[in-house]
């Protein structure tokens, strides 16, 4: 089968990405688009799309209330449900490469318990604390996390399959340690952990925007940069070295975009389950595996798929809101059976 390739090359930057990914960005934005626009347009103040539209530009439309339900309710929740998508989607692209394993997710190899443990003991024991502390004990608390799963695969370089199993025992324990703090807290703090915990954008305001976006503007072009060394460690660790890779640094980099990533959309958002899992695979159907065009394809597909799901848990059971991580985990968990069944015929 032929595959046509744009090559882009500069003294900084070399990379190639399949011709199909232009046409493929082109069209997820468009779909980003009207996702977000139902979006915002569905609830018990039903806004038409032209509406929207005219708010968010600024023009007039004629009712006032528009612009007060637009950008102080439905917005700013919308924006965050994307940004989170685009976080996990592109942990998950990541964590996927690097393990060589389809099945990894940040979820599932533990780097989401550790940002949950963190985040949950700053809700439950300092429930004063400022908003922008959130992802910096999510981020810290997923670090911590990697940095264990790696210290104890380690055995003579680190090993795929022991990623992934380190992770997923090691994220039983912080899982636990989770349910020991929602026990003792206090009945408060316990209810807005448990919300949290399940994995949803409702009451997220500008606040959560802005303090969401510098992690995406700092951790998505180091994703981009770095997309073309996933390539080669996805080839193997002998190849990579072979093709003069210097493997663990390149690895150490991406795992800390991953877990930063992971980390700030756990801290926004709660525990959006299985959307790095699915994103990748739906992206390597769209564009291949190669990871220069996989990640952003990754990205906006992770974001429509967060977006939908806050859509469907508001509207399904209306006026009873299922958190948009219900949802995600309703689709994920058998999308998951199905990949180790597959897997398992192989």
């Amino acid at each position: 089968m032929k595959v046509d390739w744009l090559v882009v090359r500069s003294q900084a930057v070399s990379f190639r990405i399949d011709r199909r990914v232009p046409v493929m960005l082109l069209c997820l934005v468009v779909v980003v688009v009207v996702a977000m626009v139902m979006n915002i347009g569905r609830g018990e103040y039903p806004i038409s799309p032209l509406d929207i539209v005219k708010t968010v530009l600024g023009l007039d439309t004629g009712n006032p209330d528009h612009a007060f339900v637009i950008h102080n309710l439905r917005l700013p929740r919308t924006l965050v449900a994307f940004m989170v998508g685009v976080a996990f989607a592109i942990s998950g692209t990541i964590f996927q490469g690097l393990t060589r394993n389809p099945l990894a997710d940040p979820s599932i190899i533990g780097i989401n318990a550790g940002a949950s443990l963190a985040a949950v003991s700053v809700i439950i024991l300092y429930p004063s604390a400022p908003v922008y502390t959130l992802p910096l004990s999510a981020f810290a608390g997923a670090l911590l996390m990697a940095a264990l799963i790696y210290s104890l695969a380690w055995n003579k370089g680190s090993s795929p399959i022991l990623l992934i199993l380190m992770g997923i025992g090691l994220s039983a324990i912080a899982t636990a340690f989770t349910t020991l703090m929602i026990t003792f807290g206090e009945i408060y703090e316990v209810s807005s952990a448990l919300v949290w915990l399940a994995g949803s954008v409702y009451g997220r305001t500008s606040e959560q925007v802005f303090s969401l976006l510098p992690w995406l503007v700092i951790f998505v072009p180091m994703a981009l940069v770095l997309a073309r060394h996933l390539n080669v460690l996805n080839l193997g660790d002998d190849v990579a070295k072979g093709l003069g890779t210097r493997v663990e640094w390149q690895r150490g980099l991406l795992v800390l975009v991953g877990v930063a990533l992971a980390g700030a959309g756990v801290a926004t958002a709660g525990n959006i389950g299985f959307v790095g899992l699915i994103a990748p695979h739906l992206g390597r159907q769209l564009v291949g595996a190669t990871h220069e065009g996989l990640i952003p394809i990754s990205a906006l597909l992770g974001g429509v798929i967060v977006v939908m799901a806050d859509l469907l848990g508001r509207t399904l059971f209306a006026p009873i809101e299922l958190p948009c991580g219900v949802v995600t985990a309703a689709i994920g968990a058998p999308y998951f059976l199905y990949l180790l069944i597959r897997n398992r015929k192989k």
